[in-house]
């Protein structure tokens, strides 16, 4: 047989969609629908586009070795710089016991809102927290409206109801250090094998070694992101007149102000978010911290147009 013979007997290159799962060192592993996963690069116009992240649903040609371009990223519903993946549908903030850190959880929330992403909720180490903490966490944070997870990555505890939470998603867990993500990500996906940074004894702080954004495939449906979470928390974008609207407990809450959206919801007279504290409805810890990123966006604020 000729060469051009034998060149018409080859299978053309095909093409399909796919999600990056994986990227590292210039090569990305897509998923495909079939469940095969292909070794990609990218073709030189996409490259300009800017960067493909883990979670990035594109257009991959496979060619006769198996191996695949990617000719295309199709549009996102959502990128997270810090972190950085793509098209992620729910973020699992997660802070943990003894004495778990409002001040953040509440800013991430925030922030998550702001992308349009939907929460869950978790304090973890809870084997190592008093059950009243616990409860008073999840009373607070159901009240707000989001779904709540406690739980141990060391005992097991809980780990079966935030599994359930995260069918369906593309998820993210966030946390500061020591929280335990990497933990939790092992147990939630135990071929993950994460390494887990060693717990410094004099900071209490955790040493993520996560260097790759993964995306793994939870047990029972979804996908969860291997990534050390945000980073970053600043409210850039977030403007100080549309912040309640961000925090569900503080936006039920206006509709009943004597100004609604004219007031910035921090006491003015008429305004009802005092009286929704004082009676219960808004929880004193969220209001504060709400007022906390309210002046921090006048702040910013009065510096851009100063």
């Amino acid at each position: 047989m000729t060469d051009l013979e034998t060149a018409a007997h080859e299978p053309e290159p095909s093409e399909t969609t796919g999600m990056v799962v994986t990227r590292q060192a210039g090569f990305y592993t897509v998923w495909l629908p079939s469940g095969q996963r292909i070794l990609s690069v990218l073709r030189g116009k996409v490259r300009k586009g800017g960067p493909v992240v883990a979670g990035d649903r594109v257009r991959v040609r496979i060619g006769q070795d198996g191996r695949g371009v990617i000719e295309e990223v199709l549009p996102r519903t959502s990128h997270l710089i810090r972190p950085p993946v793509a098209n992620v549908t729910r973020v699992v903030a997660v802070v943990a016991g003894p004495e778990p850190d409002l001040g953040w959880l509440d800013r991430l929330l925030v922030v998550a809102e702001s992308q349009g992403l939907s929460c869950v909720v978790c304090l973890n180490k809870i084997d190592r927290t008093d059950p009243e903490t616990v409860q008073s966490f999840r009373s607070l944070y159901q009240a707000v409206g989001y779904p709540v997870a406690t739980t141990s990555a060391r005992t097991g505890e809980g780990i079966g109801p935030l599994a359930a939470l995260l069918v369906g998603h593309v998820s993210t867990l966030s946390g500061p250090s020591g929280v335990g993500k990497s933990s939790l990500l092992n147990v939630l996906c135990p071929e993950a094998r994460l390494e887990v940074g060693d717990v410094s004894a004099r900071s209490q702080r955790g040493r993520h070694t996560t260097r790759v954004v993964r995306l793994l495939e939870l047990p029972d449906g979804g996908l969860l992101a291997d990534t050390p979470g945000f980073s970053r928390l600043d409210l850039e974008g977030v403007e100080a007149r549309e912040l309640w609207r961000l925090m569900p407990d503080i936006r039920r809450e206006a509709a009943h102000c004597r100004f609604k959206e004219r007031c910035l919801h921090r006491g003015e007279e008429g305004c009802a978010l005092p009286e929704a504290v004082e009676q219960g409805r808004v929880a004193p810890s969220r209001y504060r911290h709400y007022r906390r990123l309210l002046d921090e966006a006048l702040q910013r604020e009065a510096r851009r147009y100063s």
